[in-house]
């Protein structure tokens, strides 16, 4: 008989209350729930509570209860091995495609000749050999976050997080990247073993996920925890991904 997977993470009881005049605002109560080597959607209202549960399973917040253990050792701040992508870019202005992507690695153990080529290897892997000399003023909105995924991807992370990746880009773009992230993450060349995506998007969530960890309103719980068995690549016209956005709202609404 085998012995079935340990998780990747464990995100153990977490509960984050804001102290306020008064009276305290209770924003995650108590979610706990495993990761594995997996496409994990995280969705919910808006404002309970899901970018703040990805900054506390970083290591960028700390939970005022709970805990998040990354094979078995608590998370106490931000780790090489887990990769952030912002919603709003987060790239530096006055350095270039190459220059941002550098900078995730420029405090690593790696020879600078190195470097280079890690960060140059991740720039053509999004679709921007030629830009590397570009500014971020120069680049479009997928552009700038074809930067912040080579950046992310480029510290060679286990696990990748990402706080709603596509929200700010046009349809069409956004569509091309969701298809190229699940690509990349299903080669095995990339060490990436578990993505945790945080997105108000339901149809996109089912599109892309394994699994999809539904939020309630805040205080926000769990309020189901959807398995999405099916073949890739998907269409987004499948019936059966309308029937698993319909069972998601209806737990989120």
């Amino acid at each position: 008989m085998s012995k079935p997977p340990e998780p990747i993470l464990q995100i153990k009881d977490i509960t984050k209350i804001y102290p306020g005049e008064g009276k305290s605002t209770t924003v995650l109560d108590h979610i706990s729930f495993d990761v594995y080597k997996e496409f994990l959607c995280i969705v919910g209202p808006s404002g309970c509570g899901k970018s703040t549960l990805l900054r506390i399973i970083d290591g960028l917040d700390k939970p005022t209860g709970g805990q998040v253990l990354f094979h078995g050792q608590p998370i106490t701040s931000p780790s090489p091995k887990i990769g952030v992508i912002f919603q709003t870019f987060a790239l530096i202005p006055w350095k270039t495609v190459l220059g941002n992507v550098l900078m995730a690695i420029s405090s690593a153990s790696i020879q600078k000749e190195e470097q280079l080529k890690i960060a140059q290897k991740y720039i053509q892997d999004v679709g921007l050999e030629g830009f590397e000399s570009s500014y971020p003023k120069e680049l479009s909105g997928g552009m700038k976050q074809r930067v912040g995924i080579a950046r992310a991807l480029a510290l060679q992370p286990e696990v990748l997080l990402m706080d709603e990746p596509f929200s700010s880009l046009d349809a069409l773009t956004a569509e091309n990247l969701r298809r190229e992230v699940v690509e990349i993450w299903r080669d095995p060349a990339y060490p990436t073993g578990s993505v945790i995506m945080v997105t108000h998007n339901v149809q996109e969530a089912v599109e892309m996920a394994d699994r999809v960890i539904v939020l309630s309103a805040r205080p926000a719980k769990i309020g189901d925890d959807v398995k999405i068995d099916l073949e890739r690549p998907r269409s987004p016209r499948d019936p059966t991904l309308y029937d698993l956005a319909d069972r998601i709202i209806s737990k989120i609404s």
